[in-house]
């Protein structure tokens, strides 16, 4: 047999074993709307009710971790000292500096999960939650000693005051030590909606956060163990909502969808496609958070109440940003599902109504926001100091949150199409670059705290400015892996 003949021949092959498992996966929905395991097929009904019931559990979830986020910050604010309350508060970009490389790869997984299941490709459905969940477990050990060897220089560099280094160390000591827990966590959820499945991840993080909140007292309030006790509650809820995860995902009712660990084997192709997915969006959520981290390091550099008064202005922007993040979580999977289906056309009107939904909501708690921030930052912080420079912050952004809701969901839109790569060159290009320039720049002449909250408005409208010009030309029909 020649090698063209040969060729020919396993391509055949290869064409023919997919579409019998095409036909089986269709047999064992029943020819109807795709529902299997715990998953949903987003590629059939109303595109509006679809996306919105997907959202939903993502919002609801979303909303309960920032009624955690200002719970634990209160146990903290009120139990321990400022220092202590700076120590937490200032740390996210920093966490996030480090984990957010494999929490974008393992967004890229999603992206390829959702794909097969979209095409109803059931051999590498099993390829690309065995591959995905491989990942995080590499990732896990990767992350653990990055953490630990990497963030005590990294809290020197940030210039971050010597009041409150040693709470800051103790911190992120523990939470590092435990930051497979989290990278797991992510992974888990990840897997189960790209499959559809929106509502047992809620179900996780409700009870994962009462546990949180009920640890947070008890090591903060009643053991006084300070940031030490914080750190060791969100280890601890996170490992909890790990285990249930797995427990999941390995019942899970369909064969095709059920975590086997004896089909954890690395399968090139498919790591290549997640990496190829995940790995932009790693990039740029690792060089974005060096970009947040220089930031920091200038709102340090205005004292503990400067630091106290943004962390806590930064848990009121989470509810802003919650419409925002539960829809550019959704767009990736609704998109990427009916671009494997063969849906183009669907998937384009599901990102125009997600990318408009998401901006209305978020602009109108903007809004909100904009109107009551002293009051609600008092609810975190009791300092008249903290209190003005979280109000200076929030008050210079809150009315521009529609801008922020555009790019994160056309980020979204993006990634589901299979074009990751677009959205790491404009958030780098503005989030990190251009912050980073504006800031230091402009802090010369102008060396007021108000100028470094002018930097996120700004570089909003700049990202927003280049989506919104490659949405309008781009040929939506050309997404692949």
């Amino acid at each position: 047999m020649s090698k063209i003949a040969a060729a020919c021949f396993l391509r055949e092959e290869y064409q023919w074993k997919r579409k019998r498992s095409q036909v089986a996966f269709h047999l064992r929905a029943g020819g109807a709307a795709v529902k299997t395991g715990t998953g949903a097929d987003l590629t059939q009904g109303p595109i509006a009710g679809g996306i919105l019931r997907f959202a939903l559990p993502l919002f609801l979830g979303q909303l309960l971790q920032q009624f955690y986020h200002m719970a634990d910050s209160w146990v903290i604010g009120n139990f321990a000292s400022n220092d202590a309350f700076a120590a937490v508060s200032s740390g996210g970009s920093l966490t996030f500096l480090v984990i957010g490389l494999f929490n974008g790869i393992a967004m890229g997984g999603g992206v390829v999960i959702s794909r097969y299941f979209g095409a109803k490709d059931e051999e590498n459905i099993v390829k690309s939650i065995h591959n995905n969940f491989l990942f995080s477990l590499i990732a896990s050990v990767v992350a653990t000693v990055m953490g630990l060897v990497l963030v005590p220089q990294m809290l020197r560099w940030m210039k971050t005051p010597d009041s409150v280094l040693p709470e800051s160390l103790a911190y992120f000591r523990v939470y590092f030590g435990g930051v497979s827990t989290i990278i797991l966590y992510n992974s888990c959820m990840g897997i189960l909606r790209a499959l559809g499945d929106s509502l047992h991840p809620l179900y996780y993080l409700i009870l994962s956060s009462f546990v949180n909140v009920g640890l947070d007292l008890l090591f903060v309030a009643v053991f006084h163990w300070g940031v030490t006790g914080a750190a060791v509650a969100t280890v601890i809820a996170q490992g909890i909502s790990v285990v249930l995860c797995l427990a999941q995902m390995l019942r899970m009712a369909d064969p095709v969808q059920r975590l086997d660990f004896r089909k954890l084997k690395w399968d090139g192709r498919i790591m290549g496609q997640i990496l190829r997915q995940g790995l932009p969006s790693g990039i740029q959520n690792s060089v974005i958070s060096l970009g947040n981290v220089v930031v920091q390091t200038n709102i340090n550099s205005f004292g503990a109440f400067a630091m106290a008064g943004h962390g806590a202005q930064a848990r009121l922007e989470g509810f802003g940003f919650l419409p925002i993040t539960a829809m550019s979580m959704s767009l990736p999977t609704f998109i990427s599902q009916n671009v494997g289906a063969g849906k183009i056309d669907r998937a384009k009107k599901g990102a125009i109504f997600g990318i408009g939904f998401g901006m209305v909501c978020a602009q109108l708690v903007g809004v909100v926001m904009y109107l009551f921030t002293p009051q609600m930052l008092r609810f975190f912080v009791d300092e008249p100091m903290s209190v003005e420079f979280g109000t200076i912050h929030l008050r210079t952004t809150a009315l521009f949150f529609f801008l922020l809701a555009f790019s994160h969901c056309a980020a979204g839109s993006l990634r589901g199409l299979g074009r990751s790569t677009v959205p790491m060159v404009t958030m780098l290009s503005f989030w990190c670059g251009f912050r980073i320039l504006y800031v230091t720049v402009a802090l010369q002449f102008f060396p007021v705290f108000r100028t470094i909250s002018w930097a996120y408005p700004i570089t909003w409208s700049l990202s927003s400015i280049v989506y919104l010009i490659y949405l309008l030309r781009m040929d939506w029909s050309r997404g692949k892996l």
